[in-house]
Parts: structure tokens; C-alpha cells; sequence
């Protein structure tokens, strides 16, 4: 890969959305940095373009974030992906250790990887913080996964204000169904659900533009951002049978 080329880092890139990504921005002339913890999925992944690099560790670990990317590194786009979905299917017996594990890497394992790269961020750069429509309305089952993707979309509002001096760009990614592994897991009907590669596409898209609400397919993701304004006492039967178990 060309040393003038941009650069960007994604994390997750081994499956789903993350994979589609690197090979989204491969294509587009990007030098693509591919993280994750599945050496044997990035190598293959690496084996389609000279212009993906794999970068083996796990994101949970601060320590190894201190070495998992070339210090000189000029990072123009930046898109933590990363992420896990488990669901609470009983509120009364809470479970607290699941609750852990999704904020652990949906969220806390976000913080790491800021405190890490934001510094090798180029003046003009993007970042992309993968959230997820969740968190525009409460979902059953979704305690967990959808405080974790909240938290995202707050900390990419408060982001976007104070890094704006710094000229660093930041985009909410908030996508609807898209068929990955972890949406294979889902016993519920997904309404929507569209492929990765196009999810890629307009993650791409938005990135480039500096879109900050980058959220699709419009026509799901805009019926819960209307849905979001009623009352929560009107929302809350609504919540009960939008997801059929």
C-alpha cells in the first residue's frame, strides 16, 4: 500500500460489519488497519487486499491497546465497532455479571481505545462510534445492550463538542437489522434487516461527509426517531409488542 494513503483503523473487523468495512474502505484506496481477536479471520481478510493489515489483540485489555497500533501511526478515520449483544430475558433475576460483559466491551473498552489512538488522530480526521437505533427507544430484553449504545451516542454528542476546537470530526453510527452473526442469534422477528456490505457502504458515505447521525435504513431508523418523541407512557405498551419472542 501506498505510503500517501489514508489511513484507517477499524476495530471488529473480523466478522460482520466490521469485516465489510475493511474491505469497503480497501476498495476505496484506504490503508486499512483490521482489529480483532480471531487471527485466522483477519489473515483471510487480509488475503483479499494488500491494502488490510490485521492487528491481533483483545480491545478489553488497556495494556495491549498500548502497542496494538505503530506509534507514528496518522490516523484519518477511526471507527470503533467492536461490540457484543446479550439480552436480560429476566428482569427480576437480574443478571448482573451479563450486564457487566456488554458495558465492559460495548463501552468501557471504547474509553480505552480513545485514550489510546485519539492523540494519532490527523487535524481534519473522523471518528465513527458504533451505537445502534436501540438507543433511540427502550426495547424489551435490551437493559444491557441498549445502555451500552446510549452511552455511545451520549459520549459521541459530548465528543463532538469538545473536540471540535481540535478539528477531529465525530459520527454516531446507528444502525438498524443488519445481518451479522450477532443478528443470526436473534429469535425475533428484525424488520428491515439489510446486508453488510450496504451497511459499509453508508458507513463509508457518512464518514466521508462528516455526517454525525449516521443512521440507516431510513425508513426504520426515522419511524424510531418519531417514535422516540411520544410520552414514555405511551411508548411503554408499544415497547411490549414491538419485539415478538
Amino acid at each position: 500500500m501506498s505510503s500517501h494513503s489514508k489511513v484507517v483503523v477499524i476495530t471488529g473487523a473480523s466478522s460482520g460489519i466490521g469485516e465489510a468495512l475493511a474491505l469497503e474502505y480497501a476498495q476505496q484506496g484506504f490503508a486499512v488497519y483490521a482489529c480483532g481477536r480471531n487471527q485466522a479471520k483477519l489473515d483471510a481478510l487480509s488475503e483479499k487486499s494488500a491494502n488490510i493489515t490485521p492487528c491481533i489483540f483483545d480491545l478489553n485489555d488497556k495494556n495491549a491497546l498500548k502497542s496494538a497500533l505503530p506509534k507514528d501511526l496518522a490516523i484519518d478515520h477511526l471507527i470503533l465497532n467492536a461490540g457484543t449483544c446479550e439480552y436480560i430475558d429476566n428482569p427480576k433475576q437480574f443478571d448482573g455479571a451479563l450486564f457487566e460483559r456488554v458495558i465492559q466491551t460495548n463501552l468501557i473498552a471504547v474509553g480505552y481505545c480513545l485514550e489510546a489512538w485519539l492523540k494519532q488522530m490527523k487535524f481534519g480526521g473522523q471518528v465513527g462510534l458504533m451505537s445502534s437505533s436501540a438507543a433511540y427507544v427502550p426495547l424489551t430484553r435490551a437493559e444491557a445492550y441498549g445502555a451500552s449504545k446510549a452511552g455511545i451516542t451520549y459520549l459521541a454528542k459530548t465528543l463532538s463538542v469538545d473536540l471540535e476546537p481540535q478539528e477531529i470530526g465525530i459520527s454516531v453510527i446507528h444502525p438498524g437489522f443488519v445481518k451479522t452473526p450477532l443478528t443470526d442469534k436473534n429469535d425475533f422477528d428484525m424488520p428491515g434487516i439489510i446486508e453488510a456490505d450496504d451497511a459499509a457502504k453508508a458507513i463509508f458515505k457518512g464518514m466521508n461527509k462528516g455526517t454525525f447521525d449516521i443512521h440507516f435504513p431510513k425508513g426504520f431508523t426515522w419511524t424510531l426517531k418519531v417514535l422516540s418523541l411520544l410520552p414514555f407512557s405511551l411508548w411503554r405498551p408499544l415497547a411490549k409488542r414491538m419485539i415478538k419472542t
